[in-house]
């Protein structure tokens, strides 16, 4: 059983700081923030999961049954990740490009430690607390100077490298296209990594960076041990609410501008843009396709459809498919059935992801994966795992990966372009 209590918070903001210092003294660490994004379908305004209790990590081969058992057996708050590379346990797949960083394919922890942030207002689950234990972390949490903390590091220099230089990626991509114009697909994502070998950073650093530049809804950062991730994601992947599930896929993306004028013709324009809107179409499909796997007869339904929404960096258009499942649907097999995102994978979902697979010269791993938790009531919520930087600590090794989905009105130039627009602000972070 876990013991709960609640307390009061003056300024959510520099509490929020805080708690993400206090939280890097543990191995397990997931940190979650919605950034006071205003968007339907909201719980908290931010989530801090620490201090493994128990945990469970995997590679792909019967990785979904595993989780299955572990979720059951549990019956508690369980937070983690999946990464794109469990493809392999649901199609006879491989994944046998390049991997520096080397995260586990699958990896959940039961936290000892659970904070739950909604407005002014945190929420504490302790599990297996001694005498005083949540008193003393208060203490400890209040007593953070973020600006000491701040002002103690220092950022090695960070030379960032192209995976794939640009005549290759042109290539890459109109070999993509041949494969459409055949027939073989009609949409596949397309990514490639930008890396720096033999650097170190500081992660909470590089995380509150990202997050302040971008601010989007679904931020995530992410402690296994030596492994790091600092995503800056404005894309849900799957929520599971009672007996309601929403899918919330983006395709569609364009610039920001600081001219108010000129940054609205650049929304409208996103709006009205054919190739943009066939993407999103595609996947609306791809979805409703994965969702009617576990749907009661007739629920599948598109609530919102091409609509675009404005963060920091970028315009993006997105739509929202939900569907009702029945009470004794587990809610792993829920995920199972519709992994990975259609909008990381293309359409149909086989043919792409045996492309990609072929195309790509990385190994894609915790990105366009998913970060999330399951609830003790079986809900869930999970993101997309992009616009994001992993670190590998004991091989200091940073990669972020950017892509863009290609159709058959796909310009290999302006694709490239888009890719440019989406890796700004991990490149800004880490270059500054």
């Amino acid at each position: 059983m876990r013991r709960i209590q609640t307390h009061h918070i003056n300024n959510v903001e520099q509490y929020k700081q805080k708690l993400l210092f206090w939280s890097q003294q543990f191995y397990e660490v997931v940190w979650l923030d919605s950034n006071s994004y205003e968007h339907n379908y909201s719980n908290y305004d931010a989530v801090l999961a620490v201090d493994a209790f128990t945990s469970f990590q995997t590679d792909y081969y019967n990785a979904f049954e595993q989780l299955k058992d572990y979720q059951s057996v549990t019956k508690d708050w369980i937070f983690g990740y999946l990464s794109y590379d469990l493809k392999n346990d649901l199609e006879a797949l491989t994944s046998n490009n390049n991997d520096v960083l080397c995260f586990p394919e699958l990896y959940f922890f039961q936290p000892k430690r659970l904070f739950l942030i909604k407005g002014n207002t945190v929420e504490m689950h302790y599990i297996n607390v001694v005498a005083n234990e949540i008193d003393q972390d208060l203490k400890a949490i209040e007593k953070i100077n973020v600006s000491e903390e701040l002002s103690e590091h220092t950022e090695d220099q960070i030379k960032i490298k192209l995976r794939i230089h640009k005549d290759d990626y042109f290539k890459k991509v109109n070999e993509m296209l041949a494969h459409i114009y055949r027939g073989d697909i009609y949409e596949a994502n397309f990514c490639q990594e930008f890396y720096a070998e033999n650097t170190t950073l500081n992660p909470i650093v590089t995380y509150q960076k990202l997050n302040g530049i971008s601010k989007p809804p679904f931020a995530t950062f992410l402690k296994v041990y030596d492994k790091y991730l600092m995503s800056a994601s404005p894309e849900r992947y799957l929520k599971k609410e009672a007996q309601k599930i929403i899918s919330q896929p983006i395709k569609g993306t364009a610039r920001r501008s600081k001219d108010s004028n000129e940054d609205e013709i650049l929304k409208l324009r996103l709006a009205k843009d054919e190739k943009e809107r066939s993407e999103n179409v595609m996947i609306v499909d791809l979805v409703r396709n994965d969702l009617s796997r576990t749907a009661t007869r007739g629920s599948v339904i598109v609530e919102e459809f091409c609509k675009v929404y404005s963060f920091e960096q970028v315009h993006q258009m997105i739509s929202t498919v939900v569907s009702n499942v029945n009470s004794s649907t587990h809610p792993v097999d829920i995920i199972k059935t519709t992994f990975p995102m259609g909008s990381m994978t293309g359409a149909p979902k086989l043919s792409a992801m045996k492309i990609i697979e072929n195309l790509e010269v990385t190994k894609r791993g915790l990105y366009s994966g998913t970060v999330g938790y399951f609830t003790p009531n079986n809900d869930f919520d999970f993101n997309v795992v992009i616009r994001s930087i992993l670190y590998n600590s004991t091989h200091k090794y940073i990669s972020y990966s950017v892509g863009g989905a290609i159709t058959a009105k796909s310009d290999p130039l302006k694709e490239y372009e888009e890719c440019l627009v989406k890796a700004k602000a991990m490149r800004e972070v880490l270059e500054n």
